[in-house]
């Protein structure tokens, strides 16, 4: 008998978004590992399933991964599953698909539910390019980094966000991509759904008022005429300062000296070292 991972994509919130296909795989497969058996219990009681469960999640992915692939190569079916939506996207379930690809066993994914999806759609921005960032860094230097490495990417920018740092994060894209459109999705498919359109300054506006509860997709546009015209001046700006000016800029939209140095020798097309040779008498 031939074992075999099955990716199963469970409900976001209501429990009639999921396919035929995934409630057939899960009665048929020998054991379900969940990211918390506690809440798949409850989809399982709902339609009837009754299969061992497992857990499989952050922080016991490695050992559990070892033993759920040596059960597979046994020739056990397993199908794995998120709290909610597609395993594999910002989940543990990306570390136990790649074991597999590498140690050559079948997997299949099933198709289904997508926060992301559903968001970027519902959004009514441009769906023709778009990039899920998933969430972005705790750590608010960390956070405006990466913010400044997509600042001027043209498509369509999908986040997951805690309900309480998506007011900061709101805050840093204004800082750092400026005052463009955006939609905060809240609870998708569950009772409260609700969509929040408007300006990045609006929706910081609307929340500090009403701190949001709940599962957060934040969609954001693109980079607009506006913002490509900026780089275009900030580019000839740089070239009328030193690397050293330039760095201490940088470090003035909050980012540390190291996270600084990455800019600007990213944004000026030089070596890394060049820009530390620079700013070694810089304090941090």
């Amino acid at each position: 008998m031939k074992g075999k991972l099955f990716i199963c994509p469970t409900p976001i919130g209501n429990l009639e978004d999921i396919t035929v296909k995934v409630l057939r795989i899960m009665k048929e497969v020998d054991i379900i590992a969940a990211e918390d058996t506690r809440h798949t219990i409850k989809l399982l009681n709902h339609y009837g399933i009754d299969k061992p469960l497992t857990s499989y999640h952050q922080h016991n992915k490695h050992k559990k991964g070892h033993q759920l692939i040596q059960k597979i190569k046994e020739g056990s079916k397993i199908a794995l599953v998120s709290d909610a939506g597609m395993p594999g996207i910002s989940d543990p379930g990306a570390d136990i698909i790649k074991q597999c690809i590498d140690e050559g066993l079948d997997l299949e994914v099933l198709p289904g539910a997508t926060a992301s999806i559903l968001a970027l759609v519902a959004s009514g921005l441009d769906t023709s390019k778009f990039v899920f960032e998933g969430f972005l860094h705790r750590e608010k230097n960390k956070r405006k980094e990466r913010l400044l490495e997509i600042k001027y990417d043209e498509r369509t920018q999908i986040f997951y966000e805690a309900p309480h740092r998506v007011i900061a994060t709101l805050k840093d894209m204004y800082e750092i991509l400026g005052n463009r459109r955006a939609v905060i999705c809240r609870e998708l498919t569950k009772r409260y759904e609700e969509y929040r359109r408007g300006t990045l300054k609006e929706l910081i506006d609307i929340y500090i008022e009403n701190p949001p509860k709940g599962e957060i997709v934040v969609v954001c546009e693109g980079a607009t005429e506006e913002a490509k015209a900026l780089k275009n001046h900030d580019l000839e700006e740089t070239n009328n300062v030193s690397i050293k000016e330039h760095i201490l800029k940088v470090m003035e939209k909050g980012l540390n000296k190291k996270q600084a140095i990455k800019e600007v020798a990213k944004v000026r097309g030089i070596p890394k070292r060049e820009a530390y040779q620079e700013a070694i008498d810089i304090e941090k």
